[in-house]
């Protein structure tokens, strides 16, 4: 680095009109090269940096109270309330979550059963099951959570299923919920 500040000064000092001799302008070739490296570098880190920036954090209801359930089928969970989702990797439109970029991922889920009411919910990666929470009609009101680190590479896709004949309640205060975030990139 020394060398690089003491070739540049040498370059300012020079008059105009003097010739640059050929140690000079293999100096200035390198200041290019390492200039044009380190702008790279940067532009790597910066794009790095701001993909990393992945978590997001949802309720099942935006609004009101509602039993889900229950179904033929096994059905993904769309949660509508948005506590947050940097990165935009969640979609509310659909419940799932895309991976931005390759790396490992934290995924908590919750969700809540009324009296007499079965409750199963799975968490899936690319429509293959992880873990799940489950409570066979309880006598009084139940809640279950789970969570995984999952590696992931950019494209896998991780959502929550409500079983068939399952149900889950939800309400303003958010007992079931769906959180993710990249724990660090690979």
């Amino acid at each position: 680095m020394n060398r690089l500040v003491r070739v540049s000064s040498e370059l300012n000092s020079q008059e105009p009109g003097d010739h640059v001799s050929a140690r000079a302008s293999d100096a200035v070739k390198t200041l290019r090269t390492i200039t044009k490296a380190s702008r790279d570098e940067l532009e790597s880190i910066q794009a790095e940096n701001k993909a990393k920036k992945v978590a997001f954090s949802a309720g099942l209801l935006a609004s009101g109270s509602q039993q889900f359930g229950p179904f033929d089928t096994r059905k993904t969970l769309v949660y509508q309330k948005i506590f947050t989702n940097t990165g935009n990797a969640y979609d509310p439109n659909t419940g799932t979550f895309t991976a931005p970029v390759n790396g490992v991922y934290c995924f908590r889920f919750y969700a809540h059963a009324h009296p007499f009411n079965q409750m199963a919910v799975s968490l899936h990666k690319n429509n293959q099951l992880q873990c799940s929470v489950f409570v066979l009609k309880p006598e009084t009101n139940a809640n279950g959570s789970n969570g995984v680190v999952l590696s992931l590479q950019k494209g896998d896709e991780v959502c929550t299923q409500l079983w068939e004949n399952s149900w889950v309640f939800d309400d303003e205060n958010s007992y079931t919920s769906f959180s993710g975030f990249l724990l660090f990139s690979l």
